[in-house]
């Protein structure tokens, strides 16, 4: 099980990137998006797309659902997971003190 300090780690990591941020955004204006769609709104390739919402599901900020469209394509769409982030010198001592010991991989 992640710990929390790890999890607030992977979510701040995933948000500090300019077009990761961009998703998120898009994705709470305009509500839930297939991957198409959503590549042609933020103007940015669909294997540029795939690897940042990638990185935001694996931090908990944004989750996906596969769907059948009326033709029978089947379409991944993307939404904005519920999330609240407080950032505090208070939560962040307590977060330090329940981080997984460093692996030699780093996590920039």
């Amino acid at each position: 099980m992640q710990s929390e300090g790890d999890q607030l780690l992977r979510m701040i990591s995933a948000l500090a990137n300019p077009h990761r941020l961009r998703i998120v955004a898009a994705l709470t204006l305009t509500g839930r998006r297939y991957v198409s769609q959503l590549a042609r709104e933020i103007g940015v390739s669909r294997p540029l797309l795939h690897l940042h919402l990638r990185k935001l599901e694996e931090a908990g900020l944004v989750k996906s659902r596969l769907e059948l469209s009326s033709d029978g394509k089947a379409l991944n769409y993307f939404e904005v997971a519920a999330f609240d982030i407080a950032l505090t010198p208070q939560v962040i001592t307590q977060a330090a003190a329940s981080l997984s010991e460093p692996t030699s991989k780093s996590n920039d």
